[in-house]
């Protein structure tokens, strides 16, 4: 369980560090002391720092539509689930963002986080999630981004950090 607590909160970091609306722009100065404050002027995007989308607030209607997203998926897959615990080191952590529409038809799958030793994983997982289309519908949330994280085993069976029934030790 502990394994399981450092993994999310590593994919938290991974995914705020990314977030470009963390992050200083290159304009930004830090005021010498006892200068006065710059007049505030629009802000400009700048073209050097990708924009990122910003994920709304873990409300409870989120995670409960993040479960029910999760339970879909384990539905449409049953063989595909890795049964158990999951071994201490999967070969792929991949963090999904899935824009569904009021009635759950997948509009677009993005990743924030991504393997560079298994780079197929993150295609195939989009194909998974395109094929499960549609969700269920999200009800009063409408339209937004359902996030999940996949927790991938070499044999190509995966179950979703939302539902995960933790990792093993050694």
């Amino acid at each position: 369980m502990k394994r399981i607590l450092h993994l999310a909160l590593l994919a938290a970091v991974l995914g705020l560090s990314a977030c470009s609306a963390l992050k200083p722009s290159a304009t930004d100065e830090v005021p010498s002391p006892g200068a006065k404050a710059p007049a505030e002027q629009p802000s400009q995007p700048s073209e050097k720092v990708p924009t990122a989308r910003l994920i709304t607030v873990q409300t409870p209607a989120v995670r409960a539509y993040r479960k029910i997203g999760a339970r879909h998926i384990y539905n449409k897959y049953p063989q595909r689930i890795y049964k158990g615990k999951i071994p201490p080191l999967v070969y792929a952590v991949v963090v999904t963002e899935t824009e569904v529409d009021s009635s759950g038809r997948v509009t677009g799958v993005h990743f924030s986080r991504t393997p560079s030793h298994a780079p197929e994983v993150s295609g195939k997982i989009a194909e998974l999630i395109r094929e499960a289309s549609p969700l269920p519908a999200p009800g009063k949330l409408g339209a937004h981004t359902y996030v999940d994280t996949w927790l991938w085993d070499r044999s190509g069976q995966f179950q979703l950090d939302t539902l995960t029934l933790g990792q093993r030790s050694r």
